[in-house]
């Protein structure tokens, strides 16, 4: 099945003629989970995302698939129990895309800092038994400060006194979109891009049953017709509910930005993940990970309130940054010269949920008399003195001392919320991506409530735990044995190892696809055949439509793959525009954009302010 810029036009008039079950509006993760779940019951079911899949938060977190291990500082079992368990889930449906990376977390003695040698312990152990881990090759230890030291030497080394390694994921945030909202569309889910919702259409009754769109390539503007319309616009959940200009909406969101910068590895060598307390005694840790030949670094957390489609890296976020990278790295002397590029996104918070920032917020400072007990009984626990029981009993009594207001953006919930308004429109706010399979469960569970009990329709969800995404149809335990055969079966075709590998790591089982046209196509001036091979399937196979789309989105060029990004830029605009037949209008739009976003990737202005 083909899902391309040609598809789209079919898609489109598809959807302006018939009645459909479910209308997402929002095409990140959390509306590509619906999406795909909603698909998969055979529900006629149509996404619209105003930019390109993924473009607006899905693209820009920390790409990882994190486990929350700091939520055990505060003992919050349940929410660390959810996420280790969702997080193995996303790794059974999503199997070539997280991978295990196992994560570095130095301990130092300062005051304020999270952990100390025997609380990580403690914290890693119950981490493993939550994870299911332990025993196995992924278990946690405990290293010596020479040990660490042996495998970061640039790490600062006053005050450190060891660290502990438990398991992490790293992952690809847009790529997860992508093959869910592939998935959907190849189960009869009608998903468009660059198509905005503009306002709703009501009934007799003042119920929503439907929204007005536009077509932001053609500015064409027509009715889609829904049972039900869902709204998953992540930050932009309340300017969505605020189309109905007749009712106040009391706004849910408090949305917070977050930067990552990236350097050359050379300039930042680590070997594995690595998270660090700032060093600045504000409450907050970082992440240094290296990826591709790079390392990026992050993520800063301050409340927005500026332009949500453009937010951008500022001074203070950079200074802030490279001086945390800085501190704990002496020897690395980073400055914004080195940064090769950037990203910044914005987290969908709720504001008005108590909870926590899985990259560094409370949800409730424990008591020190409360601490020493559940240390305690852990301890006994293990020694075997006292069973599970006595262990509960101390969690569940547990003293807070509350830590979230209104000047701690870090405090804001990232939990998520499920919501039917008066006029009928569901609302799926909030999460993270390691949640975003279990939310859009949430939602499905209601949306086949509703079909029943107000349209008389039945339907019957599968088991969302196991429907695996498009690239995703391998056994999760021989992730390594298939992506290995896969190598193979490239370089049968006559790709190098090199391009076999990218392609096969990129695509999953969809590489024989991809692959599939190696021996008769002819690459694409100035591109190399693994090049061209997959720009080819992303404007057959995933909806690209723009330059930026494959650059950034479907690839990682702009932001992991900077130092060839030039030489591949130009013959990517001109391969397209020749298969796209775009006017010269057309072309230099685009061209305009893609500047534009690499600009702000490098940190053009910044940079020439200095």
């Amino acid at each position: 099945m083909s899902f391309s810029s040609e598809t789209r036009k079919k898609t489109i008039k598809e959807i302006k003629t018939n009645q459909l079950d479910v209308l997402i509006i929002g095409g990140g993760i959390t509306g590509a989970g619906v999406a795909i779940q909603a698909s998969a019951a055979g529900m006629k079911t149509a996404l619209i995302e105003m930019q390109d899949f993924a473009e607006g938060t899905s693209s820009r977190s920390t790409k990882l698939v994190h486990g929350g291990i700091r939520y055990l500082k505060t003992f919050d079992v349940e929410v660390v129990s959810d996420t280790v368990t969702e997080r193995a889930v996303v790794q059974s449906i999503a199997p070539h895309i997280p991978k295990p990376a196992p994560m570095l977390l130095p301990i130092y003695d300062e005051a304020n800092s999270t952990f100390n040698m025997f609380s990580v312990k403690v914290a890693m152990d119950l981490y493993d038994q939550l994870a299911n881990v332990t025993g196995s090759k992924y278990a946690n230890y405990t290293l010596t400060t020479e040990e660490v030291l042996k495998r970061q030497p640039y790490l600062k080394k006053d005050g450190l006194l060891g660290g502990g390694v438990y398991l992490d994921y790293k992952s690809n945030d847009a790529r997860l979109v992508i093959e869910n909202v592939k998935q959907a569309a190849a189960d009869g889910g009608h998903m468009l891009s660059r198509v905005k919702a503009i306002g709703f259409i009501y009934n007799q009754d003042g119920q929503i049953e439907g929204v007005n769109a536009k077509d932001l390539v053609t500015n064409e503007v027509f009715d889609i017709k829904a049972n039900l319309v869902i709204n998953t616009g992540g930050p932009w959940v309340d300017q969505i509910r605020q189309l109905d200009k007749s009712k106040e909406v009391i706004p849910q969101m408090r949305p917070t930005k977050g930067i990552h910068l990236v350097v050359n590895s050379s300039k930042l060598p680590v070997p594995q993940p690595t998270y660090l307390d700032t060093g600045k005694n504000d409450g907050r840790m970082f992440f240094v990970v290296p990826r591709e030949n790079k390392t990026y670094f992050g993520t800063t957390d301050t409340d927005y309130q500026g332009d949500y489609l453009n937010p951008m890296v500022e001074k203070e976020d950079v200074d802030y940054l490279l001086e945390c990278v800085n501190y704990r790295y002496p020897g690395a002397n980073i400055t914004l010269a080195d940064v090769e590029s950037s990203w910044v996104g914005l987290r969908p918070l709720i504001s008005t949920n108590g909870g926590s920032d899985y990259n560094g917020g409370d949800n409730g400072k424990i008591t020190d008399d409360s601490f020493t007990k559940v240390v305690d009984i852990v301890t006994k626990y293990k020694e075997k003195m006292v069973d599970r029981f006595a262990v509960e009993d101390v969690l569940s009594s547990l003293e807070s001392e509350l830590s979230e207001g209104e000047d701690n953006p870090s405090a804001v919930s990232r939990g998520s919320d499920l919501t039917r308004e008066e006029d009928g429109l569901i609302t799926l706010s909030g999460g993270k991506i390691t949640d975003y399979r279990k939310m859009a469960e949430g939602a499905l569970i209601l949306i086949q409530k509703l079909l029943k009990s107000e349209f008389q329709k039945e339907y019957t969800l599968v088991d969302s735990k196991t429907y695996q995404v498009s690239g995703g149809k391998m056994n999760p335990q021989k992730v390594e044995e298939t992506l290995a055969e896969l190598v193979e079966a490239g370089i049968d075709k006559g790709l190098t190892e090199k391009e076999a590998t990218y392609l096969a790591d990129l695509y999953g089982t969809n590489a024989p696809l991809v692959f599939s046209k190696a021996k008769e196509m002819k690459a694409f001036p100035g591109l190399g055949l693994g090049e061209s091979l997959s720009l080819d399937y992303a404007m057959n196979e995933e909806m690209t439509l723009t330059p930026a789309d494959f650059l950034s989105r479907r690839t990682n060029h702009i932001l992991f793959m900077r130092d060839s990004l030039d030489a591949v830029k130009e013959p990517v605009i001109e391969a397209m525009a020749d298969r796209l037949k775009w006017t010269q209008e057309e072309k230099s739009n685009y061209i305009t954009a893609l500047n534009k976003e690499i600009n702000n990737s490098d940190l053009t202005e910044l940079k020439g302010e200095r």
